[in-house]
Formats: structure tokens, C-alpha cells, sequence
């Protein structure tokens, strides 16, 4: 008697992608959600947490704090997290080696638990240097995910919906942003009390991560590939894909198995002294970079300006604001739905361009405010169409790109470099940004123009489409870049030697 489910191929089918769906939303919510959130949600508090340093340092030696080094402090507190992000992403990538993709998942909501303590004791215990060690731990935690939520959700998916699933990186990291902003509105409104409670906050998303994410299988690929279990790793296609289809896979898995040939995972030191990952690297690098210096934070510090110049009460920015938070959300689900159809190159390609007709008529706009009155209705319509542009682009593709430019053994460090990278250029950006912009003012949008053209026009001539491509098939791709005139392709030379 057959004991499968008594489920019609359709129905399974429906129950896969629901699998898939449900993966993503249980890693997401501790992942890259963790990162989005603990970015916005420390700007709400900002007058509340400076008053609390103040008073803290008054009680302890009666005397006011110099606003130098309040300036300081507070600087310290927003910052460290990048800090700790820089240092996570090289955890990360070391557990999720070592321990697989599912257990660093899982151990990472313990630091977000520990952070949310500390940040929560900082007030009754009157010691705001607990502040810093909690942002601090967070940004250890949203490193950690950041590089690993897409590993996972690189290696679980069908190559046919991998743009879409890897994507969801991108979704819950801008659900994050738009979250914290809506609880930030929330704690304006309730005084100076609350702000303890509302940086503990982070620890929910971890316990909801915790009583979800064991429910669900350990990567397939991670498991047959470098833990060589066969059987553990069949049971999670399985679980993933549907008996019916979950051979295609176990067959695209074992290829890539072959190829690598026994391979260890890659450190990074040999990943850069690796001639075959050349060019991977190379695109990683800049988009990363790109990304960061693409003008995304210009927008957002000008956003206020702007709504101000249309006529917005004071009053009512924040909920304008709010709306740039939700643009990225519909965005980002929307590169979702188009990536895998679209192709990569299209999205990324057309972001970029659209984002650096956007800084052009930002810079026009910002230098005419005043001349006609329609001018500043028109900055705040480019505002919004610069963050649409973004996050149907560079914010969804690039984080894809990374995941799939690379096979098994190279791919955990190719996401330390990336996040390394991304890390470094967002913390450089936050200490260099508000020298641009007091030296060039709105004009500082021509600097950012120059960067969306350049990473286009790289994407353009260097970086093939990977849409419905195996790994093995994206890295003989990029054997002809890597090798030129000295590459051979091994299919073209079996086919050859066939003939003779």
C-alpha cells in the first residue's frame, strides 16, 4: 500500500513551495530582519538616550557632561554596531562551516537575547556603557545572520525560484528598517520611560527564530557536500522539494559533489590566491562597495529637507518618513517576484541607471528649490523613486549575486569578504558622508551619479546573467573570464575526444 500523502503532483507542489516559503520567513525573522530593525530603531530615542547619559554623568561626578564627548558617546553607541557586525560576519562564516547552517542560526538568537539584557539593565543600573556592549552584541548578531541566512537560503532552494528565495534576505532586511521606524513612532508618543523597553525589543525576533527555525531541515547542500551524510541530507530534500522532485536535486548537489572533488571550504586567504574565483571576487567587491556609496544614506538625511521645502508640518515628517521605509518593503518584495523572470542583470543594471537619473534631477531640484513652488513637490516625488529604483536593484540583486557566483567550498568565504566589505564601506560612509555633503551640499548627488554609472556600466560588460543556471554552470562561465585564451571548457573537450 502506498503511504504517501494522498496528494495529486499539484498538491504537492503547493506544499513544497509553502515549505520553502515558511523556511524563508523562519530564518528571515531572526536573520537579516535583525540587522533592518536594530539600524532604525536606535534613531527614535536619540534625544531620550543623550538626556539619560547626562543625568548619569552629572549623578556620578556633579558635573555637566561636556557635548564634545556626549557627542562622542552617542557616536560610540550608533557605531559599535558596525563594529560588531564587521566581527560577525567572520563568526559566521566560521560556524556555519563548522557547525552548519542551522545551528549558527539557531546559537546566534542567544547573543540577541544577551544584547536585549544588557541595553534593558543599561537604565535602572544607570550605566549607559551597557549600551555600547549591547549594540555591540547586536551587531555581532546581525553580522552573524547577514552572512548566514543566505547561505542557507541559497542551498534550499530549486535554481528556478533561488533569486526569489535568496531575495527574501533583502525583504525581511527592509521589513527590519520599516518596523523599527513604526515602533519609533510609537515611542515619540509615549515619553522618555519607554526607550529601555523599546532597545529590548531585538530579543523578540530571536525567541520567535527559536521556537520556529527547529522545525526545519539543515541545508541539503551543506550536508551532503561537506558533512558527506547522505542519509540526513536526502531526508531534507525530501522534506524541501517533494519525493517527486527531489532527485533533480540530490542529482545538481552530486555534480557540483564530483567537481569539487573532496574540496575543503575555502579560508579566505586561499579564496583570494584562488585564479578561478578571480573575477567572482572582483564583482563582489565592487558591487558591495557600490551599493554602499550609491547614495542611499544621502536620501534619507535629505528626506526631511525635502518633505520640510513641500510643506509638510514638522509634525508629520516622521510619518512621511515612514512611508520611504514602506517603499522599501514593496520594492524589495517586488525585485522578489521579478528577479527570477527579469534575470539579475536587468534588475541591477536598471536600478543603477534609473538611481543615477534620479541624483541628476535631485541635484536640479535641491539648486531650484526656492525659484518655482512646484520644485520642491518634485524633489520629494525623486525621493521616493530613487529608493523604488534601489530596492528593485542594488538592494535585492546584489546580496543574490554573491550567493550564487560561487560553489561549495568557496561560497562561506566569499560571504565574509562580501559582508567584510559591505561593513566596512557602511561604517566608512557614516564617518565620511557628513564631510560630503557639508562640503558639496546638494551637490554631493553628482558624486553618488558617478558611482551608479560606474557599477552599471561594470555590470554591463563583466557580469553574465546566473538566472535558472547551476553553480557548476555559472563557474564554467566564468572560467573564460578567469583563464581566457588558456581555458578549455571540460564539455567542449569530452565532446572533442568523443569524436576522435
Amino acid at each position: 500500500m502506498d503511504h504517501q500523502p494522498l496528494l495529486n503532483k499539484k498538491g504537492r507542489n503547493k506544499l513544497q513551495i509553502g515549505r520553502l516559503f515558511l523556511s524563508v520567513c523562519a530564518v528571515g525573522i531572526g536573520g537579516s530582519f535583525q540587522y533592518g530593525y536594530n539600524v532604525s530603531i536606535i534613531n527614535a530615542p536619540t534625544k531620550h538616550i543623550q538626556d539619560f547619559i547626562n543625568g548619569t554623568w552629572y549623578s556620578r561626578y556633579q558635573t555637566e557632561l561636556n557635548r564634545n564627548l556626549l557627542t562622542l558617546f552617542w557616536s560610540v553607541i550608533v557605531s559599535v554596531f558596525t563594529l560588531g557586525g564587521l566581527l560577525g560576519i567572520h563568526i559566521g562564516g566560521i560556524l556555519a562551516i563548522r557547525l552548519g547552517r542551522k545551528k549558527t542560526l539557531l546559537l546566534n538568537n542567544f547573543i540577541a537575547i544577551l544584547a536585549a539584557f544588557f541595553m534593558g539593565i543599561a537604565y535602572p543600573t544607570k550605566t549607559f556603557e551597557l549600551l555600547i556592549v549591547g549594540r555591540f552584541c547586536i551587531g555581532i548578531n546581525a553580522g552573524i545572520g547577514i552572512c548566514t541566512q543566505p547561505l542557507y537560503l541559497g542551498e534550499i532552494a530549486p535554481k528556478q525560484i533561488r533569486g526569489l528565495t535568496t531575495v527574501g534576505l533583502n525583504i525581511f532586511l527592509t521589513g527590519g528598517i520599516f518596523i523599527g521606524q513604526l515602533v519609533g513612532l510609537w515611542e515619540r508618543s509615549s515619553g522618555d520611560s519607554t526607550w529601555p523597553l523599546l532597545l529590548s525589543t531585538c530579543c523578540i525576533p530571536a525567541i520567535l527564530q527559536l521556537i520556529t527555525f527547529p522545525w526545519f531541515p539543515e541545508s541539503p547542500r551543506y550536508l551532503l557536500i561537506e558533512r558527506k551524510d547522505e542519509y540526513q541530507g536526502k531526508k531534507a530534500l525530501i522534506w524541501l522539494h517533494g519525493i517527486d522532485n527531489y532527485q533533480t536535486e540530490m542529482d545538481d548537489i552530486q555534480k557540483e559533489a564530483d567537481a569539487l572533488n573532496g574540496e575543503k571550504p575555502k579560508e579566505i586567504l586561499q579564496l583570494f590566491m584562488d585564479r578561478t574565483n578571480k573575477w567572482q571576487l572582483i564583482i563582489i567587491i565592487l558591487t558591495n562597495i557600490g551599493q554602499q556609496l550609491s547614495g542611499i544614506n544621502a536620501i534619507y538625511f535629505y528626506s526631511t529637507y525635502v518633505f520640510t521645502k513641500a510643506g509638510i508640518p514638522m509634525q508629520n515628517i516622521p510619518y512621511v518618513t515612514l512611508g520611504t521605509g514602506l517603499c522599501e518593503c514593496i520594492t524589495a518584495m517586488t525585485c522578489g517576484l521579478l528577479i527570477d523572470y527579469a534575470g539579475r542583470r536587468f534588475l541591477i543594471i536598471g536600478g543603477y541607471t534609473l538611481m543615477a537619473f534620479w541624483c541628476t534631477v535631485l541635484t536640479l531640484t535641491l539648486t531650484f528649490q526656492n525659484v518655482y513652488p512646484w520644485v520642491p513637490y518634485l524633489s520629494m516625488c525623486a525621493v521616493f523613486a530613487f529608493i523604488l529604483s534601489f530596492g528593485m536593484g542594488p538592494g535585492g540583486v546584489t546580496s543574490v549575486l554573491t550567493a550564487e557566483l560561487f560553489t561549495q567550498s568557496s561560497r562561506s568565504a566569499a560571504f565574509r569578504i562580501a559582508g567584510s566589505v559591505n561593513w566596512i564601506s557602511f561604517f566608512t560612509i557614516g564617518m565620511v558622508f557628513p564631510f560630503i555633503v557639508n562640503g558639496l551640499n546638494q551637490y554631493c548627488f553628482l558624486f553618488f551619479f558617478v558611482d551608479c554609472v560606474l557599477i552599471a556600466s561594470f555590470i554591463f560588460f563583466i557580469v553574465p546573467e546566473t538566472k535558472n543556471k547551476s553553480f557548476l554552470e555559472i563557474k564554467r562561465e566564468f572560467q573564460k573570464q578567469n583563464f581566457r585564451q588558456n581555458y578549455v571548457d571540460s564539455t567542449d573537450e569530452q565532446d572533442t575526444n568523443n569524436k576522435l
